[in-house]
Parts: C-alpha cells; sequence; structure tokens
C-alpha cells in the first residue's frame, strides 16, 4: 500500500518562497572578515574575495529583512581552554590552509558578527564549534520552530563551512539556495568548485538579484 504522493517544490520561485524560507549567515565574523582579525594578521589568508561578497549580503539581508524571511546568524566559537577541541578537530584544523587554532574565541571581538551584517533583536544567533551550522547546534531546532522548508546559505568560506552547513542542511530535508554573490572564499577555484557540485547535485546556486526579484514578487502576490 502507498502512501500518498511526495510534494516536490521546483524552481526558485516556489523553493525560496518567502513564507518558507530562512537565510542562514555563515561565519561572518571579524576573525575571517575583518583585516585586523586572525586570520589575516596571525594567518595571513587573503581576504580579497570574502569582503567583495559584502555588499551583496547586506542587500541579501536587507531584503530578507523587508520580505519577512527568518534569518538565523551562525558564527563560529572556540571555547576556551581546549572545551571544544577534540583529536580530529585539532588534527585536521593543523594542517588546514590559513588556519589559527583559538579563531573566535568566545566573548572576544574576534567571534562576533560584523557591524555591515550585524543581527538585529529577535534574529536567531548560532554559535557553533565546527564547520557545519547544525553540528552540535540548535540551527535545526529553530527552522523547524520557524516553518522553514529552504534555507539560503550564505557567507564563508564556500568550500568549509558555508558548504557544510548547506550539505547538513540537505541531509536535513531542507531544500538549499547558494546564491554565489554572497559566498566567498580565500581560493575562487575551490569557491566554483564547490558551487559546480551544489548544483549538480543538491542545491539551486543563483544569484542575490534573483532570489530579491522572488521575494518582492510574493510581496505582490499579498495585494
Amino acid at each position: 500500500m502507498s502512501g500518498p504522493p511526495t510534494e516536490v517544490l521546483r524552481g526558485l520561485p516556489a523553493i525560496a518562497a518567502r513564507g518558507h524560507t530562512a537565510l542562514v549567515i555563515v561565519d561572518m565574523v571579524n576573525d575571517f572578515i575583518d583585516p585586523a582579525g586572525k586570520t589575516a594578521t596571525l594567518a595571513r589568508r587573503p581576504l580579497d574575495h570574502a569582503r567583495r561578497v559584502i555588499p551583496a549580503m547586506r542587500t541579501l539581508l536587507a531584503a530578507a529583512r523587508a520580505a519577512g524571511v527568518t534569518v538565523a546568524h551562525v558564527q563560529h566559537t572556540t571555547l576556551p581552554d581546549g572545551l571544544s577541541d577534540s583529536g580530529p578537530w585539532l588534527e585536521a584544523r593543523g594542517r588546514a590552509t590559513f588556519s589559527v587554532p583559538d579563531i573566535c574565541l568566545d566573548g572576544t571581538w574576534g567571534q562576533r558578527i560584523i557591524d555591515e551584517l550585524a543581527p538585529l533583536p529577535g534574529e536567531a544567533l548560532v554559535t557553533k564549534h565546527r564547520y557545519s551550522g547544525f553540528a552540535g547546534t540548535n540551527l535545526d531546532m529553530i527552522l523547524r520552530s520557524a516553518g522553514v522548508r529552504t534555507v539560503v546559505c550564505c557567507g564563508v568560506s564556500t568550500n568549509a563551512c558555508v558548504e557544510a552547513t548547506a550539505r547538513e542542511a540537505f541531509s536535513h530535508d531542507y531544500y538549499v539556495v547558494l546564491p554565489e554573490d554572497a559566498c566567498g572564499s580565500w581560493d575562487v577555484a575551490l569557491h566554483e568548485a564547490t558551487l559546480a557540485t551544489a548544483r549538480h547535485r543538491y542545491a539551486t546556486v543563483c544569484r542575490v538579484e534573483e532570489l530579491l526579484g522572488v521575494w518582492a514578487a510574493d510581496g505582490d502576490d499579498d495585494h
């Protein structure tokens, strides 16, 4: 005996309709983005590509707020005294490109969201200790409580924490949207490769202006 047919949303207007979509902003924090942060000053990571996406992200965030789209800010956090460390994590971080062991130390300026994208009261702030915004956090509960079916995932780095969060969102049975001009990396080739894989396997890849168009059209439909 078969059950009812499974509803499938197809195409960006249906997938990213503002009534069931959340904007999840990943790791736009001072230690990763600001020239005075640890990534730039200690690890010498190039910030050009990551910083170039800030204007598009500001536009996207403003549009999400205006459209009533759920917003969640995910910030990488290292707990003091090794409380968030593990052997596998330290081993991987020890050979990671442009790595700093105590990046985004809890409670410091480096852990804070950059001023350009600062959270507003009522917006979820999720602290994570691994690449994915879902690993050991309450992000899934926040999204499901808000009736979210689609996650628009953006931030840094495209090929690391954004990818890990987007893939896990898909594994949690969310539709996933990646606005390519609101994602940044230290390596443009890895950025492009990540987006290519996402297109083929688990996400809708688009431009910020396309999402703005969807949300504006949703607003027109309300009248």
